[in-house]
């Protein structure tokens, strides 16, 4: 692709738990469609009130580590004002102030620089609203 600029989004299904879904290879097969070897930036942003993107080490326990913090930070108990939906839920609308809702990385010829651990990840505590979206847009 040409263009200096692309955007794609992605539709994720998290379940009926709390996630930190990894999204990095989403990322690359992307860069590898749109960026062409270039230099740029992704822009990795979740339309939701109530998710984060988060940079984070996967699969060694790092992910179960953030969730338990986040439980710790933010109990699912009556003491939000924010109370529609399951109980607890006004927490899942104060996660974005913690984990925010998007992430811009750099791109080095066509792919993430990432550090060694890093893992691009869309967290989601909110159990009520499974359908999800991230949309991905490289600029050139």
């Amino acid at each position: 692709m040409t263009d200096s600029f692309s955007t794609r989004v992605l539709d994720l299904t998290t379940g009926s738990r709390e996630v930190v879904h990894d999204l990095t290879a989403e990322c690359a097969g992307y860069l590898r469609e749109v960026a062409a070897g270039r230099d740029g930036l992704l822009n990795v942003f979740t339309p939701h009130a109530t998710t984060g993107i988060a940079l984070i080490e996967t699969g060694a326990g790092s992910d179960d580590d953030l969730l338990a913090a986040l439980r710790d930070l933010l109990p699912a108990d009556d003491r939000w004002h924010h109370r529609h939906g399951t109980p607890g839920h006004g927490r899942d609308h104060v996660l974005p102030a913690l984990v925010p809702p998007h992430a811009t990385l750099p791109v080095v010829r066509g792919q993430l620089a990432l550090g060694t651990w890093q893992s691009v990840c869309l967290v989601d505590t909110n159990i009520s609203n499974v359908n999800r979206q991230v949309r991905l847009s490289f600029l050139g």
